[in-house]
């Protein structure tokens, strides 16, 4: 359960009769925030670890990077490593169904950056680059997506399908046995090799096992026009994600609410997978790639709440 507390403190120079009035008009405030207000909040909802190590760090401040020695406040950005005061082993480890790479605009802010929650709570399956030096991902087109609405944007349910349009183009793993043929062209089998060749294109025609790798985009709207015509990306299948509102506190001023944050568009993502192509159940597998995230979702609202900016 979400283990942070949405009562905010009382400042020094309220201490009065006036109080716990104050507080309440505050909570009152908090509830009918934008752009995301916590009466449909995801984020109450989410299954986390305790951010019991989170609460302490706030409180004993900024502390040392273990590599590169300078001062931040519970990870640093550019190292992609807690800091002295955030054990790693008291933050959660998440475990993804696919590969992620982040491509991240060499303007974009490292420290107003959320890819780095992402590298932090999964950092197995998670690889951040910095525009231009991006891998080449041309061969391994069929088993890669961007996230990129467009005019030519699927949906998550439909990956599977459209990936097998590569597939009948000849490109494919090598080490893949199974025959692309049309079955018409297939020589005749006997029934048990005849089965075992149905499963395998049955496994091989879902999502599940097709897609290994999906590729974000970490940039303001503005700046992602230079990353998304690189020749390296041009003929990847793009996805766009359902509409959801960002809680995001740096939203981009201007942009509608569905502008989600980088660790937003992740979480999302990989919900409707697990329940579109996996076709699973969710029950909370990847809510801890939140876990930073929601923490100062809630410190920032509060703080912002009470110093009367809301």
């Amino acid at each position: 359960q979400l283990t942070m507390s949405l009562n905010s403190s009382t400042p020094s120079n309220e201490e009065n009769s006036e109080a716990p009035k104050r507080n309440t008009e505050c909570l009152e405030s908090l509830e009918l925030q934008t752009p995301s207000s916590f009466q449909d909040n995801p984020l109450q909802q989410l299954q986390l670890a305790s951010q019991e190590i989170l609460e302490k760090a706030k409180k004993s401040g900024r502390s040392k990077c273990p590599r590169c020695s300078s001062s931040r406040m519970f990870y640093c950005y550019t190292c992609f490593v807690p800091v002295e005061t955030v054990p790693t082993k008291e933050i959660p480890t998440v475990k993804l169904p696919l590969k992620i790479d982040i491509i991240k605009h060499p303007n974009e802010t490292d420290g107003k950056s959320t890819a780095v929650h992402a590298k932090l709570l999964a950092p197995d399956d998670v690889t951040i680059y910095k525009y231009p030096c991006i891998p080449e991902y041309k061969e391994k087109r069929h088993e890669i997506a961007l996230i990129f609405p467009g005019p030519n944007s699927v949906s998550v349910k439909d990956i599977a399908f459209h990936l097998q349009k590569y597939t009948k183009k000849g490109v494919h793993d090598n080490d893949d046995d199974c025959s692309r043929e049309p079955l018409l062209k297939q020589a005749k089998l006997e029934p048990k090799e005849e089965k075992n060749l149905n499963e395998c294109i049955t496994r091989n025609r879902s999502g599940g096992t097709r897609l290994k790798k999906i590729i974000f985009i970490d940039s303001t709207w503005n700046q992602t026009n230079k990353i998304i015509t690189d020749e390296r990306l041009q003929g990847l299948l793009q996805i766009e994600l359902k509409t959801r509102k960002t809680c995001f506190w740096r939203h981009q001023k201007g942009k509608p609410d569905t502008y989600l944050s980088t660790i937003e568009a992740i979480y999302y993502f990989l919900v409707d997978y697990h329940q579109e192509i996996l076709k699973e159940d969710y029950k909370g597998q990847y809510d801890n790639l939140l876990f930073f995230f929601s923490f100062m979702y809630t410190l920032i609202k509060n703080a912002k709440c009470c110093a009367g900016k809301e």
